[in-house]
Formats: C-alpha cells, sequence, structure tokens
C-alpha cells in the first residue's frame, strides 16, 4: 500500500542545492508543500511508495548540520538521515558517474595532531564515522537491482572547500583511503552520532576536483540524478 505525506516518514533525505533536490522531485508520486525551516526548505513526499521528508540544506557544514538537527528534532531521532546529492572524485580509480556509499565519513578539514589526535578527527569525537548498517546494507541492496549504476563504497571526506587541483593532490597523500569529498556528509554523520540517529551518505561522483570547476557544472545534474535513483531504491526496500 502506498504511503502518504502525512505519514510519519521512514527517512531523512538532505541535499545541499536545488539541482540535488530536483531529481527526488521527479521520482516522487506526492509532494507536498516546501516549508522554510531556518535556511533549509523542507517537503515532504512521497519516493518507491514511501513517505521522505526532503530538506535542502544549503552548502556547507553548518547549514547541513542546522538543517539535520532539525529534522531530528522535529521527526525524532529514530527517522535515520540520508546525505545525497553530488561529490568530487578524489581516488584515482573513481570516475565521472560513481555513486560513492559512504562507508565511513571523516572531516577533512579537523587537524588536532598536535594535541594527540588523528587527522580527520575532532576532539573528542571518533577517528570517523561508520554508516548505519541496516541503511548502507539497504544502500547495497538496491545496487545490486540497478544495472547501469558502477556503485563505489568507502570513505568520504567533508571539507569547507571545493577541492581543486592542488588541494586534491594533498587530500590523496593525507587520506589515501577516501574515495570521494563534498561539504556536508562529515557534519550529518557527527550530528547523527551525537544524537544517536542513523546516517548514510549516497554520492554521485560530478567531477575529480578539477581545476576551473566546469566539470562540476556540467556534471552535476548527472551525479545528483544518479545518487537519487539509488537513494531511492534503498528507500523502497527501507519501508517493505
Amino acid at each position: 500500500m502506498a504511503g502518504s505525506v502525512a505519514e510519519r516518514p521512514v527517512a531523512v533525505v538532505l541535499v545541499a542545492m536545488d539541482d540535488e533536490a530536483a531529481p527526488f522531485l521527479a521520482l516522487a508520486s506526492e509532494i507536498g508543500e516546501p516549508e522554510r525551516v531556518g535556511f533549509a526548505e523542507e517537503r515532504r513526499i512521497v519516493l518507491a511508495g514511501q513517505p521522505v521528508v526532503l530538506v535542502r540544506t544549503g552548502i556547507g557544514f553548518v547549514n547541513a548540520a542546522s538543517a539535520g538537527v532539525a529534522a531530528i528534532l522535529r521527526f525524532g531521532a529514530g527517522v535515520p538521515l540520508i546525505s545525497a546529492g553530488s561529490a568530487g572524485g578524489l581516488a584515482k580509480d573513481v570516475a565521472v558517474g560513481d555513486v560513492v556509499l559512504g562507508a565511513r565519513l571523516l572531516n577533512a578539514d579537523a587537524d588536532a595532531r598536535a594535541f594527540g589526535y588523528v587527522l580527520g578527527q575532532v576532539p573528542g569525537m571518533p577517528e570517523a564515522y561508520d554508516a548505519a548498517p541496516a541503511i548502507a546494507d539497504a544502500v547495497r541492496r538496491a545496487a545490486a537491482g540497478i544495472a547501469d549504476l558502477e556503485v563505489r563504497e568507502g570513505a568520504i571526506g567533508s571539507a569547507e572547500k571545493f577541492v581543486t587541483a592542488d588541494l586534491a593532490v594533498t587530500l590523496r597523500a593525507d587520506f589515501p583511503d577516501m574515495l570521494a569529498v563534498d561539504m556536508e556528509s562529515a557534519a550529518l554523520a557527527q550530528l547523527c552520532h551525537n544524537f544517536g540517529a542513523q546516517f548514510v551518505s549516497v554520492r554521485g561522483v560530478s567531477d575529480l576536483c578539477a581545476p576551473d570547476g566546469t566539470e562540476f557544472l556540467t556534471h552535476v545534474d548527472d551525479a545528483a540524478q544518479r545518487s537519487a535513483r539509488l537513494v531511492t531504491a534503498a528507500i523502497g526496500l527501507l519501508g517493505g
């Protein structure tokens, strides 16, 4: 039986930009009116027959975290949060068009090594944040049913910088296992850790940290669409 926007959501999906929200709206069978919550915009929608809250957070750590906290306080920590949209491919074998399931999330800006922490670790927090097993498993099972998606699994790092070629060289040296980078997922992972909420990040690779940014502008819509297809399929399994 199909869900309704009025029902308790099975997940909150957070994207940074309108370009990343658009494919979810295109896939939705029912769309509620937008509601402004601080800088963010929330919409109740139905994806794969399941009630979902789609949140356009704005770009960056603070916008993502404030929107995520608002969602947790409104819908409860029992509703999982999913970070979706685009990312820059960092690992040398990652290609534009791949989708990355963030099995581990870390803050690529954090450097408190002077106090004994590891690179990427915020003081007092874990070294990295693991994806929620049940949600990650739903993404894996959904990926198995989508033949034309290349899905990679590994670490996603987040920073308050758009990663271009020079910074990418440094990040590859500092974080050799990092597949992709974005500007929101680690902040959302940390707040979910703090609230005891389940979290996963599923990001489509829009660029390979190109120096002029044109690759991102060319492929951001495609990357967002691939992320949305996989997240929507996973949501269908979560509600089953």
